[in-house]
């Protein structure tokens, strides 16, 4: 979805692991033009994954999360605009619009503005925080300290990271979680079942079936959490992990197609000379022949690539059709997966045993092999059930193990 005026001026709208990865890609690839980085926040682009472990747990200072070093990025020619937000877009001007009134020009753009977390009414009480960037990690460390009490709402990937992080401060952790395992909806009930298993070995409080009504205040910070059954959870802070929505809004008026994303086709368009990469972008993965969004580091690098090669080599464009794998730590334990899992119709324990703590778990969708996950094991023990993804291998019965 590329018209063949000439580029001389390419704008990313998201300094953004997706964002830095499709200007890499289009100085790769031969783009000798302007090429602009709009970004919200301040800082030079940085990894988000180790936010919720090591940037938590202070292992690691701030600086390590830096996805290049300023003399790389100096190296890539780039106009930074950070710290300023991209506010408007008139794909009939081709012009962004920042938060500071001023405008950019394009001749193409690329949008990997990200997500931003799922608020509930209480998040601005003091002592709520909700962890997305740099700043709302540093302001959480500093908080989990030794004998602190923290209420983490929502049991998914976040909410599961930052609880495991903030155990290994000797912080006292409660997990509060709607569903009846950690990331129940997604990985299926035996993987959930280990994961229930593995906080409560590590000491989490962990609240299935439940889910949080309000926050108790006292002298204007928070002191507890109430659960729908009644319950007060006594709370020095609490971290509302309850999801995430894609930075469209600024995208309102401009005419693309939006809902839970950029809507976008195989390619990675959303209109001529427009591409949308990372957690904001919803396209359509023939692989799976379903529409998706995927809010995993692997994938934003990935369409972020996929979408500069498009949108410079519109000739010889090739429809992202990524087999999505993610990856999480928690409690010393490996979680890593391929595929889309989400929606599954049935999962089976192919490999090893939970109860050992190393197994792996395929997925089914279908008459088709749609995932895999690894818990415990080698990155090894996955390649393989990747591939199988890849060429839609059909689920033959519970016997198989559905790879030669």
């Amino acid at each position: 979805m590329t018209d063949r005026r000439p580029l001389r001026r390419i704008v990313i709208a998201g300094a953004s692991a997706a964002g830095l990865s499709a200007a890499e890609t289009l100085r790769r690839e031969g783009f000798e033009g302007a090429l602009t980085l709009i970004g919200r926040e301040p800082h030079l682009p940085y990894d988000r994954p180790p936010l919720s472990k090591q940037v938590l747990t202070g292992t690691w200072p701030a600086e390590r999360t830096a996805l290049r070093r300023p003399e790389d990025l100096d190296a890539l020619d780039l106009e930074l605009r950070l710290g300023t937000a991209a506010a408007a877009l008139s794909p009939a001007a081709r012009t962004v619009t920042l938060a500071d009134g001023t405008e950019t020009a394009y001749d193409a753009l690329i949008i990997a503005t990200g997500v931003r977390p799922r608020r509930l009414p209480w998040c601005d009480t003091p002592g709520v925080h909700v962890l997305r960037d740099l700043p709302d990690a540093l302001a959480l460390r500093q908080r989990l300290t030794a004998g602190r009490r923290l209420v983490v709402v929502g049991a998914g990937f976040l909410g599961s990271e930052v609880a495991a992080a903030a155990r290994t401060l000797d912080v006292a952790v409660t997990l509060v979680e709607p569903a009846p395992a950690p990331l129940a909806h997604l990985v299926g009930p035996d993987a959930g079942a280990f994961l229930t298993r593995l906080h409560r070995d590590n000491g989490v409080d962990l609240r299935l079936g439940t889910e949080v009504t309000g926050i108790v205040t006292a002298g204007g910070s928070t002191t507890g959490v109430r659960l729908a059954d009644g319950t007060l959870l006594p709370a020095d802070d609490v971290l509302v992990a309850i999801g995430s929505e894609p930075n469209t809004a600024w995208l309102r008026d401009s005419g693309l197609r939006l809902f839970d994303g950029v809507l976008c086709d195989e390619y990675s368009a959303a209109a001529p000379n427009v591409y949308a990469a990372g957690d904001v972008a919803r396209w359509h993965n023939p692989l799976f022949g379903t529409d998706m969004r995927v809010e995993h580091r692997t994938n934003a690098a990935e369409q972020g690539m996929a979408a500069a090669r498009n949108l410079l080599h519109p000739e010889r464009a090739a429809p992202f059709a990524p087999v999505p794998y993610f990856w999480s730590d928690q409690h010393g334990t490996r979680i890593q997966a391929y595929g889309c899992l989400r929606g599954h119709d049935e999962a089976q324990v192919v490999e090893g045993d939970p109860a050992d703590g190393r197994f792996l778990v395929a997925y089914r969708t279908g008459p088709a092999l749609t995932g895999a996950l690894a818990v415990g094991m080698p990155p090894k023990a996955l390649r393989r059930w990747r591939a199988a993804i890849a060429a839609r291998t059909q689920w033959r019965s519970p016997a198989d193990s559905l790879v030669a």
